[in-house]
């Protein structure tokens, strides 16, 4: 029986906007946090013992991170050689430059020839031998357009077209590996992708648009024993029936307000051939806490406010206040008494809004009789939703083939 830590999408060096600077150290508070909760997954592995470790991707926010940052990171698993474990570090799309060429902030332990480290930037199979028994171990990183396909090879092609071609793609070159497995070692596929399945978190604002979906059914395959992924930010196994599991264990902190009621953990896995079982492992991270209220009908909202802020455990908490109110209003918030409220918090920010300035553009009318065009309505709706802005291309001409097809 091989013993597995599955963590992922530790991103080390951001959420820094929701901490401050710790003056003992100088460092941002929420990178020690991270250091921290990072820190607890090594002490896991090493304290079972665990015979591998699995990273699922994005070690850091971008491939370029700060100097302390890298090395904080390599800091924890440097733990992991000197307890002589092996580990794979799979490639993100975070740990990828911006044209999604290498691994470049995970390439250094490479080049260094780090004992036991396997990096995986390229769909390759792994065999590796633990202290109880080999493995395989199926690397699948972040792929993008330009990974598969040329220019040529897309160009007058709908979005549709292209996503179906870079899936047939994927799949010849992942039955390649498949076809070359031992068929006497288990084998797990680690992958940094997004399924269709999927049950997005932080993630979907953090690489909208970027890559593509790959279908479930490509990954429930009868010769993995475990899928291991990486990249959706909220712990999930997409696969109920567990033939195989096919698992997130999500980021190992919150990176923002997107995630403030998911739990954080890493998943650890015990299996042999034909065999698996799984169990994913809460992490006691920092909470996160909205307060959102309404005072736009109320006479006394100074006094709802304050109890609005009594109802929530908001000690050590990262902590957004948020009022809506009317102009006439604004003289009875004392803001020096919310200040002295929220000072147990960790950190806090108080976010007053004019129900007035709350309202949404107005949207053409769609009832029956109106003659305008679809297009332009649906055009005009995402042109009033900023967080719809990345995919705005994208989903216009999904909804030009839906017309088409009617016709």
């Amino acid at each position: 029986m091989v013993k597995i830590l599955h963590l992922s999408d530790i991103h080390l060096g951001s959420s820094f906007s929701h901490g401050r600077i710790n003056p003992e150290t100088g460092l941002n508070t929420r990178l020690e946090d991270f250091k921290a909760t990072l820190g607890r997954c090594i002490d896991r592995a090493i304290s079972e013992p665990v015979d591998l470790v699995l990273f699922g991707g994005d070690a850091f926010p971008d491939a370029t991170p700060a100097p302390y940052v890298k090395q904080a990171f390599a800091a924890q698993f440097r733990r992991l050689v000197d307890a002589e474990i092996p580990t794979v570090l799979l490639v993100g799309n975070h740990d990828q430059h911006s044209q999604g060429q290498g691994g470049a902030s995970l390439g250094i332990y490479r080049t260094l020839g780090v004992p036991g480290f396997v990096v995986g930037d390229g769909l390759e199979t792994h065999t590796i031998h633990t202290r109880n028994g080999a493995i395989q171990v199926i690397t699948l990183p972040w792929l993008t357009r330009s990974t598969l396909l040329t220019r040529p090879e897309t160009e007058g092609l709908s979005l549709e077209a292209v996503n179906q071609l870079l899936i047939d793609r994927l799949t010849v070159a992942l039955e390649g590996e498949i076809r070359r497995l031992n068929p006497e070692l288990p084998t797990v596929l680690l992958g940094h992708l997004m399924a269709d399945k999927a049950n997005l978190g932080a993630e979907r604002f953090l690489a909208v648009g970027k890559g593509f979906n790959i279908p479930l059914s490509l990954l429930t395959r009868s010769c993995f024993e475990y899928v291991a992924l990486g990249h959706v930010h909220k712990h999930q196994n997409l696969n109920r029936t567990n033939d195989p599991p096919v698992i997130y264990p999500g980021s190992i902190e919150r990176v923002d307000f997107s995630e403030e009621k998911e739990d954080k953990g890493f998943v650890l896995i015990e299996l042999e051939k034909g065999q698996v079982k799984w169990e994913f492992c809460a992490l006691p991270v920092r909470a996160f806490c909205t307060i959102k209220v309404d005072l736009s009908k109320t006479d006394d909202p100074q006094q709802i406010l304050i109890k609005a802020i009594q109802k929530h455990q908001i000690e050590e908490a990262v902590v957004r206040l948020i009022y809506q109110l009317r102009s006439d209003q604004l003289d009875l918030i004392n803001t020096a008494e919310l200040h002295h409220l929220l000072s147990s918090a960790h950190t806090y920010t108080i976010q007053p809004e004019l129900v007035s300035q709350l309202a949404r553009p107005r949207l053409p009318e769609l009832d029956g009789g109106s003659s305008i065009d679809p297009l332009e309505a649906l055009k005009t709706y995402l042109t009033s939703r900023e967080d719809l802005r990345l995919i705005q291309s994208e989903m216009m001409e999904a909804a030009q083939m839906l017309l088409a097809g009617e016709k």
